[in-house]
């Protein structure tokens, strides 16, 4: 004879796993509303506190949360990375795909699209690859420092020459901010301010150099940035500077598109 299955225990487990999974996201919306401790969390939520606590150590498990003693939780860095995936979508990286394309075909080399996170640092929103035979260590969704990339220092242009110091110091404390000194550096980022375009040259990796420009949105805002990468065998400082006028006008175009008045 066959066992019939509990039908009474499967109508509880769907619901009991839901309520789990609205229980969670609900811990996640708290955090990211500006909660910092567990019984915030929970007095936020109305989840009770050891559950509150048994789902937050969970979603940092899974890097949805991201815990530090004495500051409590934020969001963790698979979230963001999340975030960031369905921004792809949005219509900054579909507004500037053809036009990434046009640029990688015209110099052969690669093309990157990036956007700021400030907690850690630029994320790559899109990259086409280009036609050389190099490869360029870099993903969708991959981040790295600002301070030793061309599109981190593009996406920074506008801020001045305070928060740059403090943008710099807080790299440097970690090791991420390249080999220029900070007055070096500064120096730098104020030729690139006056100038509207940024260079990589090789700070952030041995043999590879980057031209980048920072792309604006309809209210003059920086919203992203886009490079130019290749290795110094390709580029020297001459190509370097041929590419600029490329790489700014598509800047200029997506710029457009997104309804950022014509310069």
């Amino acid at each position: 004879m066959t066992e019939k299955p509990d039908t009474k225990t499967a109508k509880i487990a769907k619901p009991l796993a839901s309520q789990t999974l609205f229980r969670g996201l609900d811990v996640v919306s708290a955090v990211a509303e500006g909660c910092r401790s567990v019984k915030d969390i929970s007095d936020r939520t109305g989840i009770a506190f050891s559950t509150t606590h048994r789902l937050a150590s969970a979603l940092v498990q899974i890097r949805y949360l991201h815990f530090e003693p004495r500051k409590g939780y934020r969001l963790g860095s698979r979230l963001v990375e999340l975030g960031f995936l369905a921004y792809r979508e949005s219509a900054i990286t579909t507004t500037a795909r053809p036009l990434l394309e046009e640029l990688a075909a015209q110099t052969q080399d690669t093309v990157h699209l990036a956007a700021l996170d400030e907690d850690e640092g630029i994320i790559y929103l899109d990259k086409i690859g280009g036609k050389r035979p190099i490869e360029v260590n870099t993903r969708i969704g991959g981040r790295k420092p600002v301070c030793c990339t061309s599109v981190g220092k593009a996406l920074i242009l506008d801020q001045g020459r305070a928060a740059w110091t403090k943008r710099y110091e807080q790299e440097a404390a970690k090791g991420l901010a390249g080999p220029l000194s900070l007055e070096q550096w500064l120096e730098a980022m104020a030729t690139y301010a006056a100038k509207g375009y940024t260079f990589d040259l090789g700070e952030n990796v041995d043999g590879i150099r980057c031209v980048g420009t920072p792309v604006r949105d309809a209210s003059g805002e920086i919203v992203a940035s886009i490079s130019v990468t290749s290795t110094d065998a390709y580029t020297d400082e001459a190509r370097m500077h041929e590419i600029i006028p490329l790489v700014q006008n598509v800047a200029r175009k997506i710029s457009m598109l997104l309804g950022a008045r014509s310069t």
